[in-house]
């Protein structure tokens, strides 16, 4: 009996959904607590060809959440552990591992090759580039992130909306999973329903996973819904740019003190705190890139100075390494 059977049992799939499935490109981005999920299910869908990237290793403490790994795995990137295991719940599945992470140089590239991406990074700056992205390729993305007991999960571009449609403006202050925690089962749910809003897109089912965002907040006990079709794109979307992007001619300012990026972005670079950027008489003229871990706080710096009259700006979210 085959594999599918009782997939394609589902009037709504049949034998020409599960061919479908077959021949589409899915690229996951990140393997860690939604990712694994994410990755499971299309595996075990036979969504036949999947790209995951995810610069990090598995660690002892990613494996309550991260059920796709074990013992065995730690040390090892994860791209490369979830290639493994999908392949040997699968062997007929062309899965890729890329060792590294997603940003503006190589999102481009990357999106262009899949039919459909998932967004699992649970990173600002990557929900961002990937959307931007997906929307001017008008390619579909399936985005979530889960923190504590809460999160959401919902399609965007492809023809709808895109995220920042629905989140114009991040966060006055960031948590992760290391600083507030996370129960496993919360975010499997949530990565779980992003590889099934991913399979409704692949196979073109009604209504569309595009324009459809999923709110949950479990320690209530709460899950809502609601379709954000017409939701309208903000005009004055701040762009993240990779390190590569930098010109010879921007005002670079690392707004991270040296304990915490000893290395400067790029030589024309200066530390400057958040507070001191408006008094520090700062070029009118040229583009103002402003830098920071997660990107979080180079968002309220570019704030601070569009108030005060700056236009041209751009953030770089430089990681743990920058």
């Amino acid at each position: 009996m085959s594999r599918y059977a009782r997939q394609m049992i589902l009037p709504e799939v049949g034998a020409g959904g599960q061919e479908r499935l077959a021949r589409a490109h899915v690229l996951v981005v990140g393997a860690g607590g939604l990712g694994c999920p994410v990755l499971q299910y299309l595996g075990g869908a036979g969504a036949g060809r999947i790209t995951v990237m995810d610069g990090d290793a598995v660690e002892e403490s990613n494996l309550h959440r991260q059920v796709l790994y074990s013992m065995a795995d730690l040390g090892r990137p994860k791209a490369e552990a979830a290639r493994r295991h999908l392949l040997a719940a699968n062997p007929d599945l062309q899965v890729t591992a890329l060792v590294q992470p997603l940003d503006a140089a190589n999102a481009a590239a990357m999106v262009a090759e899949a039919d459909l991406v998932v967004d699992a990074a649970d990173s600002f700056a990557v929900s961002y580039i990937l959307s931007d992205t997906c929307r001017q390729q008008g390619k579909t993305l399936i985005s979530a992130s889960a923190l504590g007991q809460s999160g959401y999960a919902g399609g965007f571009c492809g023809g709808g909306p895109s995220l920042r449609a629905v989140f114009p403006d991040l966060p006055a202050q960031s948590a992760t999973c290391a600083t507030a925690g996370v129960m496993g089962p919360a975010v499997g749910l949530i990565g779980a329903l992003q590889a099934q809003l991913a399979l409704k897109a692949l196979l073109n089912h009604q209504p569309s996973p595009r324009g459809q965002l999923f709110i949950f907040r479990l320690q209530e006990l709460q899950v809502s819904s609601f379709r954000f079709d017409d939701a309208t794109e903000p005009e004055d979307a701040l762009p993240f740019i990779a390190a590569s992007h930098i010109r010879p001619d921007d005002t670079v300012i690392e707004l991270r003190e040296a304990a915490e990026a000893p290395r400067l972005p790029a030589p024309q670079a200066r530390r400057m705190a958040r507070a001191d950027m408006l008094a520090a008489d700062l070029p009118r003229a040229g583009r103002i890139v402003l830098c920071c871990r997660t990107g979080l706080r180079a968002w309220g710096a570019a704030q601070d100075l569009r108030q005060a009259g700056f236009a041209n700006l751009a953030l770089l979210a430089a990681g743990d390494a920058g």
